[in-house]
């Protein structure tokens, strides 16, 4: 499986089907494949992103689900601790400590609850966690599921910080943490080489940093 940051915390997996995560896509950044799949985290514009645009079977929490239905697009819902599987690839929703309104739809509409995703296709599983906080539930994240992969945010004020995201890469235990959501806006600036010698100075995990757009083979 191919694994592609294509900036903040958008993610294109390539394997035996093409998953696209959080299609809010960074500038300039070509995207080659042709998701079979997107799967949105929660309704926030710089997740949601190109969600409408690409019209693709989407997983996603129930309430952003009908909305898409309701949009001509065919949508998979679910909610906090469900799993499905959509063309042999396997989605369980994962709690994410965060806010949820979903800005795309109109004034009010409810848009659920803010989630992460393990992900598992081709013998691997990729953990999201979407927008979060650091919670000690993570532990058992990575108790029942044993990812791969961890996407964690690092870029602090909306999410957790590099500090946070470093108990949590423990908590979760996979031994690959690569950072997400991180210096796309000045607000949300950090220095990801400092997040990877702490982690790797002190665990066994390792870091790999990606650069939009650049992918790595799991």
């Amino acid at each position: 499986m191919k694994l592609t940051w294509l900036g903040h915390s958008c993610i294109l997996l390539t394997g035996t089907s093409c998953v696209l995560v959080d299609p809010f896509i960074g500038d300039g950044i070509p995207v080659e494949e042709n998701p079979d799949i997107v799967a949105v985290t929660h309704g926030h514009a710089d997740h949601f992103g190109d969600t409408l645009r690409l019209a693709k079977k989407t997983v996603a929490i129930n309430e952003i689900a009908k909305y898409l239905k309701n949009r001509g697009i065919p949508a998979e819902g679910m909610n906090i601790g469900g799993t499905i599987e959509v063309e042999g690839v396997r989605f369980t929703m994962t709690p994410a400590v965060h806010s949820a309104w979903f800005e795309s739809a109109a004034p009010g509409y409810c848009g659920g609850v803010a989630a992460g995703y393990v992900i598992a296709m081709d013998g691997k599983r990729i953990y999201h966690a979407g927008d979060t906080a650091l919670f000690s539930d993570m532990k058992l994240i990575g108790q029942l599921y044993d990812p791969d992969v961890a996407l964690l945010p690092i870029g602090g004020r909306f999410t957790m910080g590099p500090d946070e995201a470093m108990m949590a890469a423990q908590f979760i235990g996979a031994p690959l943490v690569i950072p997400i959501h991180y210096n796309t806006w000045p607000k949300i600036s950090q220095d990801p080489s400092s997040f990877k010698r702490a982690i790797e100075r002190t665990t066994d995990l390792k870091v790999t940093i990606l650069a939009p757009g650049e992918s790595i083979e799991l």
